[in-house]
């Protein structure tokens, strides 16, 4: 695509992250522009139907709200290679890691965020002033209050100071576990991204690697996660620790050990304590509210509650991690029967298998840029 596209988005917005990303590794054509730009503000909005980034727009200026969508579109492309696996286990698990990234890891990059004002305020502060429009009022003022209202949003996701003992500890377990990883590995899956770490990325750029707190930790105490941070945002494949691995997923549809303890330990602490949870919420909420097809789908319908390592957590229910999880699962339906053995086999031995089932009564699809109920 030789035109450029604009991407409005923003550093540190947790899902522009993974659509910038994919754009770079890809070499697609873009420029960023902020949401604070007046197109953006009066012809933007509107078109998509509420204020959320990142937003695509294409140089015929049809628009893509959702960074799922925009990597969709381009994976849809036939000129542009597509960084899903096709050998079954790899494309399950690069599945799993976009829906990880996007939904599963959302509990630590905002506690990290916004529990550590002293390290991360002033730095997010400057940040949050890029959001603003142009002659709205106090910059400093509406940064300030929308830095309050995401701090708030915090808590819908079980970021509660009740909890933070534990999300600390499962987070830098699991941090030393990518670092078992990204020490040997450039990428999840080898020598070059998958799908799965442009999910990844969402949480690990613009919260976890570039807010000062949670940066600093990770340079000190997982230097190679950082590395793979700092690679994802390159267009070159930047892996000279690396200089015999050759850039391409790993042969013979391996998945790494070091992968398989990131996600056996990542899937019993949260993924599927929440998943399940979150399913039962939904379903509940479903069958007292009956939504009729094509209803716009909340992004919270109720809280789901579970626990981790003993500490009661309740989070937010939302309809789109099942949005991603059935693309998962519609991708393992696909496969021919030695696949989906290997895979069922896969996620045995990971103790993931109730990802391959667990879903809510009813399905969520895209229509003109929003979530609504089928």
């Amino acid at each position: 695509m030789s035109e450029a596209c604009i991407l409005y988005g923003a550093p540190c917005s947790l899902y522009t992250g993974k659509a910038r990303s994919y754009l770079i590794k890809q070499g697609i054509c873009f420029r960023e522009l902020t949401p604070a730009v007046p197109h953006f503000v009066n012809e933007v909005v509107p078109a998509v139907h509420r204020w959320r980034i990142p937003v695509m727009e294409l140089p015929d200026q049809a628009l893509i709200q959702d960074s799922t969508m925009i990597i969709d579109y381009f994976e849809m492309q036939p000129e542009i290679p597509s960084m899903l696996p096709v050998t079954p286990r790899q494309r399950i698990v690069a599945l799993l890691f976009d829906l990880l990234g996007a939904e599963g890891l959302l509990r630590p990059a905002m506690h990290f965020r916004w529990h550590f004002k002293e390290a991360n305020d002033g730095f997010l502060e400057k940040n949050f002033r890029t959001l603003v429009p142009a002659g709205t009022g106090d910059t400093t003022g509406l940064a300030r209050k929308a830095m309050v209202d995401m701090q708030q949003a915090a808590a819908s996701f079980g970021a509660v100071p009740e909890a933070a003992s534990v999300i600390e500890t499962v987070y830098e377990e699991l941090l030393g576990l990518l670092e078992g990883h990204f020490s040997l590995y450039p990428y999840l899956l080898g020598g070059k991204p998958a799908i799965g770490d442009f999910g990844l990325i969402a949480p690990f750029y613009g919260h976890l690697s570039r807010d000062p707190y949670p940066s600093d930790m990770m340079k000190k105490q997982a230097f190679g996660t950082f590395r793979w941070s700092e690679r994802m945002n390159r267009p070159d494949s930047d892996m000279g620790e690396f200089p015999d691995c050759p850039a391409a997923w790993l042969e013979n549809d391996e998945i790494p050990d070091t992968l398989k303890s990131v996600l056996k330990f990542i899937g019993k602490e949260d993924l599927l304590p929440e998943t399940a949870a979150s399913a039962a919420c939904i379903n509940q909420w479903l069958d007292e509210n009956d939504p009729a097809p094509g209803t716009r789908a909340k992004r919270g319908v109720g809280f789901g509650a579970f626990e981790i390592r003993g500490v009661p957590i309740q989070a937010l229910a939302q309809p789109y991690r099942f949005f991603l999880l059935k693309r998962m699962q519609n991708a393992y339906a696909a496969l021919d029967e030695p696949g989906r053995q290997a895979v069922q086999s896969l996620m045995d031995e990971l103790g993931l298998a109730p990802l391959l089932s667990i879903s809510i009564n009813r399905e969520i699809v895209r229509n003109d840029n929003l979530e609504v109920w089928q």
